[in-house]
């Protein structure tokens, strides 16, 4: 898989955005798409969780679409297969975060080139926690 190719100072600039939108978040400790939002919550980072199946998670309202949520969107964090992404990032360029964070695994070019191609950064295949822990 491709790497991404922004700079460790580019990266950091990400983190001093505090309204993250995480897609695909779930309730179950065991999964990434649990404990990374966690991390970050813990961190001072307003994580707005985004599942269908869910009402509530880490004692946060759960949104269901994108279009549901009531505030500004700093980045849309994804955790969602790469075939599935292409969705997500149509919807989500309506919200103009200013990034759009496809995690560790996920990469597909067509929806990053749309949320470029709409002034959106896009990383894509890293972790928000592995990357934080890195460079913090």
């Amino acid at each position: 898989m491709e790497k991404d190719t922004h700079t460790d100072d580019q990266i950091k600039k990400f983190y001093e955005l505090k309204n993250i939108a995480v897609i695909g978040m779930s309730t179950n400790p065991e999964k990434a798409a649990h404990y990374v939002p966690k991390y970050l919550d813990e961190r001072g980072y307003n994580i707005i969780p985004m599942n269908p199946t869910a009402d509530e998670i880490l004692g946060k309202k759960c949104y269901h679409e994108l279009s549901d949520i009531p505030y500004n969107i700093d980045i849309v964090d994804v955790f969602r297969p790469s075939e599935q992404v292409l969705p997500v990032i149509s919807e989500a360029i309506k919200l103009k975060p200013k990034v759009i964070w496809l995690q560790e695994g996920i990469h597909n070019l067509e929806a990053e080139s749309l949320a470029q191609k709409a002034g959106i950064e896009v990383v894509f295949n890293r972790c928000m926690l592995a990357e934080h822990r890195r460079l913090f």
